[in-house]
């Protein structure tokens, strides 16, 4: 095979990676076929994508038609999981958008797939392509930053109004959307808290507010405490409700501090590890000597194409995975573990519960909305969200 087919499932944010495709930028793709359910959908896809380009309407259809050799999956959460292990059985390389579904139970079913087909499996978590955190995530991994003790990330740049939630009949439900700030914005960071530290809490307390800020039954609004093993915290804050908001983390360890905000990434060295100048220290009032640093930041952002090519590559040359589609169940984790704790009142310990946050999902399922008014805005420039990243 000297280039992949790929098929693109749903045009919400599908239209814009089928858009990357068509344009060419991606070496070793092409875009052969898009499937979604909307008329509207597919007539727009007939008058912008290339006459080549075959439409479809039926998933499974296009999943067996032999057409394509791999699918980008970009449904509604619940279906991530679903649609995954259908196209991994009729042996088509995958990637998915995030989150990787809502609850673990599902993705766990769908990580066996994927480890029994043998096929490349991808996640969208296109801010491992970021030079910010490929960077922290070198430093840390180098032991520049020591032991570390302590993760802040406030991530409330995630504004949506009233009209946004209203533009689609399954945004901002339990059966539709299954969460709300966590399971749609957040992700990303979810997943670069764990990735760029290497770490996951032993236990999370969480406060999520439902419906705070917004006429939504999910969560707009969050307040998040972990534990872990070596003792170290971490505080995760993010809503949908703020302005102006702000995206701000601060990772600290024994050597020091690291802060990424505002597109920089600024390192507060220690001369020498905290733990050694207080042993050392007899001078009652002191703190040890400290650099501030200007980590030059080398390399631009491809964000979601540099997923969607590193995708390419696998599947020609074998290149390792920047998001293999397995890792997106540690992010999940911790967003199920926010919801169990809310739902429940009490810290949930890690590994988490799954057969008791599928009972408590489905509980508030059963009572979500079950019809909901759809106001049409129009076209959304999806782009216009990957600044908050």
């Amino acid at each position: 095979m000297d280039q992949v087919r790929v098929g693109v499932i749903g045009l919400g944010m599908g239209f814009s990676h089928a858009r990357t495709l068509a344009s060419g930028r991606i070496k070793g793709a092409r875009l052969s076929a898009i499937c979604d359910l909307s008329p509207a959908k597919q007539e727009e896809a007939r008058e912008t994508l290339p006459s080549d380009v075959k439409i479809w309407s039926d998933t499974g259809a296009m999943i067996s038609s032999g057409e394509i050799d791999a699918v980008i999956i970009a449904t509604p959460h619940y279906a991530h999981p679903q649609v995954a292990i259908e196209c991994l059985n009729h042996g088509l390389h995958v990637l998915i958008e995030k989150p990787a579904g809502v609850y673990t139970k599902q993705v766990r079913e769908m990580n066996r797939a994927a480890e029994a087909s043998g096929k490349v499996f991808s996640i969208m978590y296109n801010q491992r392509c970021n030079p910010l955190y490929k960077k922290l995530k070198e430093l840390i991994a180098d032991g520049e930053l020591g032991e570390i003790r302590r993760m802040n990330w406030i991530i409330t740049n995630w504004y949506r109004s009233q009209s946004y939630y209203d533009s689609g009949g399954w945004r901002a439900t339990w059966a539709g959307e299954g969460g709300g700030v966590l399971i749609n914005q957040s992700p990303h960071q979810l997943d670069l808290w764990q990735w760029t530290t290497g770490m996951m809490p032993k236990r999370i307390r969480a406060f999520c507010a439902f419906g705070k800020y917004r006429n939504i039954e999910v969560e707009d609004d969050v307040t998040a405490y972990a534990e872990y093993e070596n003792g170290a915290t971490a505080v995760f804050i993010t809503t949908t409700g703020e302005a102006p908001g702000t995206n701000r983390y601060e990772v600290t360890g024994d050597r020091g501090k690291i802060v990424i905000e505002d597109g920089k990434l600024t390192f507060w060295r220690l001369r020498v590890p905290e733990p050694e100048f207080n042993r050392q220290f007899t001078g009652g009032f002191g703190e040890p000597e400290c650099w501030k640093c200007e980590v030059p930041i080398w390399g631009d952002n491809p964000h979601h194409s540099g997923i969607i090519q590193n995708f390419a590559d696998a599947i020609l040359h074998g290149t390792p995975l920047i998001a293999p589609g397995e890792e997106g169940i540690h992010g999940l984790t911790l967003s199920n573990a926010m919801h169990l704790s809310t739902w429940t009142d009490n810290w949930v310990d890690l590994p988490l519960n799954e057969d008791l946050y599928y009972e408590m999902l489905q509980e508030r399922i059963t009572h979500s909305s079950a019809q909901k008014t759809v106001k049409e805005i129009g076209a959304v420039d999806m782009s216009k969200t990957f600044g908050s990243y």
